[in-house]
């Protein structure tokens, strides 16, 4: 039987192409829970949000962090809902106004 292909959401996919112009740290937890070894990170080197924090929990699992004004959140849940968070809007609104005086240039 022919399995179907999963179907990719584009709007993650745009939050995925978002977050990857956030600057990005990868850390191991240690003996550490991965968010506890993420937050003391942020804490003891001063990060400012945004950020994305890649943290090694095991040889072959590594989560996924951002760092928000707000808090600290989940990666993916961030890539599907990214226009809540205004750090985010901000690098996604520089896109749109070059869009948009690209297309200016083009009309006039």
């Amino acid at each position: 039987m022919a399995r179907r292909r999963k179907r990719k959401s584009r709007r993650r996919l745009e939050g995925r192409r978002i977050l990857e112009a956030v600057p990005q740290y990868s850390i191991e937890s240690g003996n550490e829970k991965p968010v506890t070894a993420a937050r003391n990170f942020i804490h003891s080197e001063g990060i400012a949000p945004p950020a994305l924090l890649l943290v090694k929990r095991n040889e072959h699992t590594t989560d996924r962090y951002f760092w928000a004004e707000k808090g600290l959140f989940g990666a993916q849940y961030v890539e599907e809902n990214h226009f809540l968070f205004p750090s985010l809007r901000v690098l996604l609104g520089e896109d749109e106004d070059e869009n948009a005086s690209v297309l200016e240039t083009l009309t006039h």
